[in-house]
């Protein structure tokens, strides 16, 4: 159903050549996500709840939460690496047959009664460390799965089937915990086990052939050399420490919306509505992110999405009602994904395939570790400050974001995604334009 709402509000750029969704290997890729995504959803809602059944500790539930984020903290530079070694689709399909059986093995442990906290703690770093692995694969191929000229729209589709279950993956997350409890992980190694299966059946080289593959020099020197060569790209520099940034600020938000809700008397359906006002204002981006990453450069949308931001976090703090705050959450999301989807589309454009692991998890594990902070941050200043004194410090810290992106040359004049130079890597549907 969600690929069909897609496919309907197809961009009409995107419908005057071969669409992604013409791309057999990216409709099975996209698919075995989605399926794999609203198994997460239903996973992670039950867990915490779970864990308290157990415990009775809300520490223990956001500890156990948690440890997925800081597996990626610790192992995302090493999986970097390692993606550019070794086959990205085999890595793939691996992950995704390890976290089934993990997921699985809860699923067991629960409905036999023998389910233990030791368990959840090493399902959790272990599936972590298996998902780190998996996003860094999957980013680093998808322009060899999609081919250069369909990057940003597979990339905007990918945001708006993350946001469609952002907006309907919690109603059905609770319908199934409410079957049983080990419902929730069942469905999801089924899901797992699902998106392995839509892998194996792709046909899509997910890496150039490379005759320089060293597999015997240190992981500490190949990490060396993506970062090296990031930090050589002005516009790429610049822009994820900024993204670093906006995310200590992002973190914070999460805890902060709450807590504003609840001082207008939100209920708790109240507040699920904000964070789904949120989610469709992800999506309508997501949705209008290619044409407009084709059109605009990426300095503009970069300086747009900044100001935006700053202007309008601050009607957090002036909304009376949740009605207001969905509003604002909504409109406030709206820029993000289109943001998202031309920094990333310029990121893998411009990088070298045998390096795109390697950037891709740097960038990723500079905006995890931020994003961390500003959530365990976000409850101390809430304490300290008050809720609307911190909206006010968050929209601060957004303008001046706003300023010094402005004020840079370099990411001014980076051009759109459809006028930088390309990486070569050719889709299988590309093959096929150029044998048929």
């Amino acid at each position: 159903m969600c690929l069909e709402l897609l496919r309907s509000v197809t961009p009409l750029n995107t419908l005057r050549g071969p669409g992604p969704f013409r791309n057999r290997d990216f409709s099975l890729l996209l698919s075995g996500q989605l399926v794999s995504a609203i198994g997460d959803q239903a996973h992670f809602m039950a867990l915490p709840l779970i864990v308290l059944a157990l415990t009775g500790s809300a520490t223990q539930a956001g500890f156990v939460l948690g440890l997925g984020t800081l597996s990626f903290l610790a192992f995302g530079l090493v999986a970097g690496a390692l993606v550019d070694r070794w086959d990205r689709k085999a890595t793939m399909i691996w992950c995704e047959l390890g976290r089934a059986v993990l997921t699985a093995g809860v699923a067991v442990a629960l409905w036999l009664n023998k389910l233990t906290m030791p368990q959840l703690y090493a399902t959790a770093v272990l599936a972590g460390i298996l998902t780190t692995l998996f996003q860094v694969a999957n980013t680093a191929a998808l322009p060899n799965v999609v081919g250069q000229r369909q990057l940003s729209a597979a990339l905007g589709y990918s945001q708006s089937a993350a946001s469609a279950v952002g907006i309907f993956g919690a109603s059905l997350a609770g319908a199934l915990y409410a079957l049983g409890r080990t419902v929730p992980f069942a469905v999801n190694a089924v899901s797992f086990a699902v998106s392995a299966a839509s892998l194996r059946l792709m046909r899509a080289r997910f890496q150039l052939d490379r005759q320089d593959v060293r597999t015997t020099s240190r992981l500490t020197t190949e990490i060396r050399e993506g970062l090296g060569w990031l930090w050589r790209q002005p516009v790429i520099r610049f822009l994820t420490l900024v993204s670093a940034a906006d995310k200590v600020r992002y973190g914070a938000g999460y805890l902060l919306i709450i807590t504003l809700a609840r001082q207008v008397g939100a209920s708790p359906l109240w507040i699920g509505v904000i964070f789904s006002g949120a989610a469709v204002g992800a999506m309508a981006g997501a949705l209008v992110s290619d044409r407009a990453t084709r059109r605009f450069p990426l300095g503009r949308i970069a300086v747009v999405m900044l100001w935006l931001e700053a202007l309008m976090f601050p009607l957090y703090a002036l909304a009376p009602n949740p009605l207001l705050l969905a509003a604002v959450a909504a409109a406030e999301s709206l820029v993000a994904p289109v943001y998202a989807v031309a920094m990333t589309t310029h990121q893998l454009a411009i990088t070298p395939d045998e390096l795109r692991g390697r950037t891709t998890s740097a960038v990723s594990t500079l905006t995890t570790g931020a994003l961390s902070i500003g959530t365990i941050a976000g409850g101390a200043l809430i304490t300290t400050l008050g809720a609307k004194p911190l909206v006010w410090l968050c929209g601060a810290w957004l303008l001046i974001l706003a300023l010094l992106t402005t004020a840079n040359r370099a990411v001014r004049q980076a051009p759109p995604a459809g006028a930088l130079p390309q990486q070569k890597a050719t889709s299988a549907a590309e093959t096929a334009d150029m044998t048929g």
